[in-house]
């Protein structure tokens, strides 16, 4: 009976082909991902909306919204910026990737809408509750800090429906192989996908431990919840959620170095073999989030914060170096030869995906990760934990890249999925450098805040009250300008992206793809190199080795920094 159901299944799939790719699209798959995409959209909205309003409350010269309403709004921006706007997107993504990539259908379409209904009504809820009030326990809900029962129950359909689009992603994997949709091993993005989509069922599994509990709690059906229960797993929830982001973006980066100029991994495996480190390792970085936790012990503690860290910090190392690599080699055998850095003055700078690329790279690695790594190590995260500097890491890494990968991804969406002309190009081109520009100054303003004691989470930064009255630098509040200075600057970054994808989508050309870039001439597509090209010394890409050692000794420089303003905060007088 299955056998027959999926043979009709197969049977009633209407396909139809990319002209600028070639590549299969099964029409029920694409207006799952515009419907995905689109809720995606506006969660971004919202949340960007509501990250102004944050942004200005925290620089203190303007200090915008009283302390209900700051810790109302934090908890929904970070509810539909780190879940609602990056799941939908990713959701997209897996579809994408299982179904246009692999020229292969969706199997069970009509589960895929049940699982983004459950999406959209979850998300809908736990903003309606936390906008109503009685449910201000900021992303984290730190037991003994209690919801209404509707907020743990919006978590609960909206992971349930994510987990559903997760399974549906491999499933669509498994059957394309079967019916043979294409030959050898999985491409390195859909690789990279799949990746994502393994963290993610540990991530969303481990969500539910933690708010299914909370749900009967808050009900009244269960007298006690034990907080460090609750913060384990939600820890297992809420940082594996950004390893999620992690491993969707990486393949967007391989993605977009392919879109834009060709580029293809110079050792796939070793591509690959990064993402492995990603499963198997990732995910103990959420332990500094447990430091001062009594449960867990100090041998966990610095086992995970430290030395197993490290080899997920490793797969990261290896893409740092295999994307722009293979973005070098692409270059270089377009006739970008002559010098160390030739290939990247010549680069399609004006093409949007490629300038979100490098930008989302360059945010992501030079602020997120060196931040991230530095403040992961236990005696440093100790001091570091609750100050501007933990969120000054995550604007990097989540906001300033992964949005920004996605925002890049979306553009070559609009033609290829969308079937409409892309708008508004010139705004477009500029867009990434904006945005970027704009998430790089808050980042770096709430790293150089946290560096300075400024809370993480309070509202204000000045205690005039008795016994707390101290005095507050000068070079506090320039930090929090430059924050919100920044936030402003990437609020105009993130109407540029608005702008052009509403402007395409409800007014753009209904057309078919003719093209795979948006603004340049496509490139031609060498794929991989010769073993005679291989020798040939001006292939090699000694340029990102040079960009590499730089980042090593910035990365080494900063470190070391921190070490000395420990030993300095620590020292016996």
């Amino acid at each position: 009976m299955a056998v027959t159901s999926i043979a009709r299944e197969r049977e009633h799939a209407i396909f139809r082909t990319c002209s600028a790719t070639g590549l299969k699209v099964d029409l029920a798959a694409e207006r799952l991902i515009i419907a995905n995409a689109v809720v995606a959209v506006v969660m971004l909205l919202i949340g960007g909306i509501i990250a102004l309003l944050l942004a200005l409350t925290r620089w203190q010269a303007i200090h915008l919204l009283n302390p209900v309403w700051f810790y109302r709004l934090t908890t929904i921006h970070g509810i539909d910026m780190l879940v609602a706007w990056i799941v939908f997107f990713e959701v997209a993504g897996l579809y994408f990737g299982s179904t246009v990539l692999l020229n292969a259908r969706m199997v069970k379409p009509s589960i895929a809408w049940f699982a983004f209904v459950l999406m959209l009504v979850g998300g809908l809820m736990v903003n309606v509750v936390v906008l109503m009030g009685g449910s201000d326990v900021m992303f984290t809900a730190y037991v003994p800090l209690k919801a209404h029962p509707l907020f743990y129950l919006g978590y609960i359909l909206f992971a349930v429906g994510a987990l559903i689009a997760v399974a549906l992603f491999f499933v669509n994997v498994v059957v394309a192989k079967a019916e043979g949709r294409y030959e050898g091993s999985m491409p390195l993005v859909v690789f990279g996908l799949a990746t994502a989509g393994i963290i993610a069922t540990y991530t969303l599994l481990s969500g539910a431990l933690a708010f299914v509990p909370a749900f009967f709690w808050s009900l009244g059906l269960v007298d006690n919840y034990d907080p460090g229960f609750f913060r384990n797993f939600f820890w297992s929830f809420g940082h594996p959620a950004q390893q999620i982001n992690l491993a969707a973006m990486v393949a967007v980066w391989y993605a977009l170095a392919f879109l834009t100029v060709g580029a293809v991994p110079l050792n796939e495996k070793l591509s690959r073999l990064a993402f492995i480190l990603y499963i198997f390792f990732i995910n103990l970085g959420s332990a500094h989030h447990l430091l001062v936790d009594p449960g867990p012990s100090f041998a966990w503690k610095a086992t995970n914060t430290s030395y197993a860290m490290y080899l997920a910090v490793l797969g990261s190392m290896i893409h740092a170096f295999s994307i722009p690599a293979a973005l070098e080699v692409a270059l270089r055998r377009q006739g970008h030869k002559r010098g160390l850095l030739e290939w990247l003055r010549k680069a399609p700078w004006r093409e949007p995906g490629f300038a979100a690329l490098v930008v989302s790279m360059f945010v992501f690695g030079w602020i997120g990760g060196v931040t991230g790594v530095t403040i992961g190590t236990e005696q440093i995260n100790m001091l570091a934990h609750n100050t501007l500097r933990i969120p000054g890491h995550f604007h990097a890494t989540v906001v300033g890249g992964t949005t920004l990968a996605f925002m890049g991804l979306t553009y070559y969406l609009i033609p290829l999925i969308f079937r409409r002309e892309l708008k508004l190009k010139k705004l477009a081109i500029w867009q990434p450098y904006v945005y970027g520009l704009g998430m790089a100054l808050v980042s770096v303003g709430m790293i150089a805040a946290g560096l300075q004691g400024v809370s993480r989470r309070h509202w204000d930064v000045t205690f005039t009250q008795a016994p707390f009255q101290s005095p507050v630098p000068g070079t506090v509040h320039l930090a929090l300008a430059v924050m919100g200075i920044g936030a402003i600057i990437a609020i105009i970054g993130g109407t540029m992206f608005l702008l052009v994808v509403l402007s395409s989508v409800f007014t753009g050309k209904r057309q078919e793809a003719t093209s795979v870039t948006l603004v340049v001439d496509p490139p031609p597509f060498l794929g991989y190199m010769s073993e005679k090209e291989e020798k040939d010394a001006q292939l090699q890409p000694r340029g990102t080795f040079v960009i590499v050692l730089v980042f090593l000794m910035f990365f080494a420089a900063y470190y070391l920094s921190n070490w000395w303003l420990l030993g300095r905060t620590w020292m016996v007088r």
